[in-house]
């Protein structure tokens, strides 16, 4: 029963809405009806600029840490940090408290990463903002990242990592098809401030 109930609140955590609570908060917006129309940190930079950016950026990150966290926070050995994670990413995606109409899973998949191999995370940091350096594309660069993270983890022999970070890359790739077409057709927004 306990295992049951960290899961669920691992989905709800994930669930929280961060990008329509701030719109709807401080700037009257709800950005699903904007730019992309997605809840996540990029269509929030994109729609009410880079202090909800930012913000929005950060609490999608601290939900899949804090999911991460749940089965030591509850005393529970038996339930590996990363399956609850996983389900933090998929409330993400799929939010009970905004329509299951969520984001792209990349930042909560960083964070989920941040509680359980906070080195890896930051190499997914610097490789993203390198290809965003390069590229001047967030989608492109968030599967770039998505991509190393795969390729690193196969290196250390760390079974649930492997597996949940091969799901979390799907999840993220299969999420940006729209942006993948919007790339081959040059009709993707490139960001301008790097």
């Amino acid at each position: 029963m306990i295992y049951a109930l960290i899961i669920l609140l691992a989905y709800l955590l994930g669930s929280i809405p961060s990008g329509l609570i701030v719109g709807k908060a401080f700037y009257g917006k709800d950005i699903r009806q904007f730019g992309s129309g997605n809840l996540g940190g990029t269509n929030t930079f994109r729609t009410l600029g880079v202090k909800a950016g930012i913000a929005v950026t950060l609490a999608d990150i601290l939900k899949g840490t804090l999911a991460t966290a749940l089965p030591f926070l509850f005393g529970i050995e038996h339930l590996h940090p990363l399956l609850v994670g996983t389900f933090a990413v998929i409330g993400h995606m799929f939010p009970v408290f905004a329509g299951f109409r969520g984001g792209k899973a990349v930042a909560t998949s960083g964070g989920v990463l941040l509680g359980y191999v906070p080195l890896l995370f930051l190499l997914l940091i610097a490789i993203f903002f390198l290809g965003l350096y390069l590229t001047k594309y967030v989608s492109l660069s968030s599967m770039i990242a998505a991509c190393a993270a795969l390729i690193v983890s196969l290196f250390t022999k760390d079974i649930p990592l492997i597996i949940v970070i091969t799901v979390m890359a799907i999840f993220v790739i299969y999420r940006h098809r729209a942006n993948i077409s919007r790339i081959k057709n040059g009709t993707e927004p490139k960001i301008k401030w790097l």
